[in-house]
């Protein structure tokens, strides 16, 4: 089939409302907007890395957009001796990268916003003729351009990646309106992303700052008292060091409950990686108690497998349906005993440094190297006496109560976008937003 039939099927078959449902008072009597395919209003970007005279390497990030390599991966991963004939990606080209994934079901397209580069020629590389494109770069994050991308891509494509001619992309119908209008929407939706980056910002200071309180409220290593010590306990003695086992029991053993008992079931991905149960379900004791991990309110439940366990999925459970809980079988369960308080506990266990040290302990290969339950039983703690623990608790935790209002602002910013979005842009009638 011909693509730009392909491109006039998505609107006779009204795949696609054209016109948004909401439009700002300036516009609202303007004309309807327009579907135009991709290749009136772009070309091809074609230019190929000869003799590697650009060295710079930029990715499509589907989170985050175009970025340097380095930057994103921390090293390149495509070297020199490499890049000749990789494609030339200038400022102001968009990129399409086929590679799908959860964030992006078709694939990103995004702008590139930071310097003249290359990128793997298994990319999409096109350029607005119409240099004040912004509105284009609001669109691609939408999901209305995703069911023509469904619709013209091969039905033999890989389980990972995208494949559409370079003739069907270019037939995508994009949505047009008035010069004007589209400009008041770019602007409208690029205000929103500088709130939700000054925000994402403030909250990753916060975080920041928690983590160097931590040093600080925390003797290093080797050591026995903290670089910072409040008042009230400067004269008091020096913190007790010794293995996790010396605080807590790992892995305890369950107890026994009626079959008809009413328990929470916490699987991993209810684990945040902020330290938080975002779902809890109720099961009967019964159905839950053979293959699945138990702990009970107090606890703190660790994850063992990677990538959860650098990701940082661990909890402290707090407020359990009979006080009593099971998982998956790929937690690992600390109880805190009454010399040690479960929050002072779980602060040490819940830190970059401990991920980092128990990642090196990791067992196995692959995607199923596992933590130890030896490694978290001999890892090192500082414990100091309950009304110093308290202390350091009430303190962090205001941080914590900060960041998770910061985050929440941040969430709710981010709905608002998507809000706008929905209203601003017209979305295929079979997608949703």
């Amino acid at each position: 089939m011909n693509s730009n039939l392909k491109a006039l099927d998505v609107n006779e078959n009204n795949n696609i409302s054209i016109t948004p449902k909401l439009r700002f008072p300036d516009f609202r009597g303007a004309e309807e907007w327009k579907a135009i395919p991709l290749n009136h209003l772009a070309v091809r970007g074609k230019k190929k890395n000869r003799d590697e005279k650009i060295i710079r390497v930029l990715t499509n990030s589907a989170e985050h957009g175009v970025l340097d390599q380095r930057d994103y991966f921390d090293k390149d991963i495509a070297t020199q001796g490499k890049l000749n004939g990789y494609s030339i990606v200038e400022l102001g080209d968009y990129v399409y990268n086929p590679r799908i994934s959860t964030t992006a079901p078709v694939g990103p397209i995004s702008k590139n916003n930071v310097a003249t580069g290359v990128m793997s020629p298994l990319y999409t590389v096109f350029r607005f003729k119409d240099g004040d494109n912004d509105f284009y770069a609001q669109y691609f994050r939408t999901t209305g351009w995703h069911a023509y991308m469904r619709q013209a891509s091969s039905t033999g494509a890989r389980h990972d990646r995208m494949a559409i001619s370079s003739e069907d992309f270019m037939a995508m119908p994009m949505p047009v309106t008035s010069a004007a209008e589209q400009r008041k929407i770019a602007d409208c939706l690029n205000s929103v992303d500088e709130l939700i980056v000054a925000q994402a910002r403030k909250l990753a200071a916060i975080k920041d700052h928690r983590k160097g309180l931590m040093q600080e409220l925390f003797p290093g290593d080797g050591e026995t008292r903290p670089h910072i010590r409040f008042p009230e306990f400067k004269n008091a003695q020096d913190w007790e060091v010794g293995p996790i086992s010396q605080f807590a029991q790992i892995n305890p053993r369950r107890e026994p409950m009626a079959d008809e008992s009413e328990v929470t079931f916490v699987p991993m991905n209810a684990v945040s990686e902020d330290g938080v149960l975002a779902i809890r379900q109720l099961r009967k004791y019964g159905a839950v108690k053979k293959g699945f991990t138990a702990f009970r309110d107090a606890d703190i439940i660790l994850a063992k497998i990677t990538p959860c366990f650098e990701n940082g999925k661990a909890a402290l459970v707090r407020a359990l349906e009979n006080g009593v809980g099971f998982g998956s079988t790929e937690f690992h369960v600390i109880r805190a005993q009454k010399s040690c308080l479960p929050e002072f506990l779980f602060a040490q266990i819940y830190s970059d440094k401990f991920r980092k040290v128990g990642k090196v302990s990791m067992i196995g290969t692959g995607g199923h190297q596992r933590v130890p339950a030896l490694f978290v039983e001999d890892y090192k703690v500082s414990i100091p006496g309950l009304p110093e623990q308290q202390r350091i608790v009430d303190c962090l935790s205001s941080l914590d109560d900060l960041i998770a209002g910061q985050t929440q602002k941040l969430g709710s910013l981010k709905a608002h976008k998507k809000a706008l979005v929905q209203q601003l842009f017209p979305f295929p009638k079979t997608v949703e937003a």
